[in-house]
């Protein structure tokens, strides 16, 4: 079975992810295409990023995932592939893979070499699709690209611990479907910077002062019923081991949210201070 996944910020008003579904069945008629999100902010390499990083691993290794947001190739982006963790990344070398490669080495990582080979009309999309089916047919790297060594780091909205060691300053990256804000500030890098101390999670209007273990959680006391705590302002850390904040059983169209009620919105800072 060959999957090709599909993230991009097409939105599905037009025909674009139909067109590319289509375009990669004629290619690849025994292709296995699996969508992840179609949803992204235009342009957002740090959502498509954590999109991504939470999903892979949901698949059989040997996937591979072709990721259409921000993909033209310009004098400051080129097109890659690579093999990760058993699994196949296509791309712009714009950041979206340095939250990947921040955790586990790449196992190959090429530049993309082969737009000279299509009609002047392709688009990058076209190349993207081609490189997608090679890879998922079991062709090598080296055969559509040029060895490198790594891709482009994002310097901005990095998770940092101060100088002092005394807090830890994060970034929204990301507002899911229920309105709950994913920052990325990461378990493991909260643990090293706490080292057991006690802790606040500073954020407008109000703070934080426990991260729970799940969103049930919240609710502390056996004399009131779960229902009595929607609403409540809470932290977890999710699925893909990011801090996150939310409103208990919140409804972005309804109730509210996060990111509604707390204001919180894309590369808002969140500071935890240790003491």
């Amino acid at each position: 079975m060959s999957i090709i996944t599909l993230t991009t910020d097409y939105g599905l008003k037009d025909h674009f992810v139909g067109s590319l579904k289509g375009k990669i069945l004629s290619e690849f008629p025994e292709a296995v295409i699996i969508d992840i999100s179609h949803d992204i902010d235009p342009f957002n390499t740090a959502e498509a990023s954590y999109v991504i990083g939470a999903s892979y691993l949901s698949f059989p290794k040997g996937t591979v995932h072709l990721i259409g947001v921000d993909l033209e190739r310009n004098k400051e982006n080129q097109h890659i592939a690579m093999q990760w963790n058993d699994h196949y990344f296509i791309c712009a070398d714009n950041g979206i893979l340095s939250m990947l490669t921040q955790k586990i080495v790449p196992q190959k990582i090429v530049a993309v070499n082969i737009h000279d080979r299509f009609p002047i009309e392709s688009t990058d999309l076209d190349i993207f699709i081609q490189v997608a089916c090679h890879i998922a047919k079991g062709g090598l790297l080296n055969v559509i690209g040029k060895e490198i060594t790594g891709v482009k780091e994002v310097t901005e909205l990095q998770a940092i611990v101060a100088s002092d060691g005394n807090s830890l300053k994060g970034y929204v990256i990301y507002i899911d479907h229920f309105g709950n804000v994913v920052t990325n500030i990461s378990k493991q890098q909260f643990l090293e910077a706490a080292k057991g101390r006690p802790y606040e999670i500073v954020m407008k209007p109000k703070s934080i002062k426990t991260i729970l273990p799940n969103y049930s959680a919240i609710a502390t006391s056996d004399k009131y019923p779960i229902k009595t705590y929607e609403g409540e302002k809470l932290a977890i850390f999710n699925e893909a081991g990011f801090l996150e904040i939310a409103i208990f059983r919140g409804n972005p169209s309804k109730v509210g949210s996060a990111n509604s009620l707390l204001g919180l919105n894309y590369r808002d800072v969140i500071t935890i201070k240790f003491s």
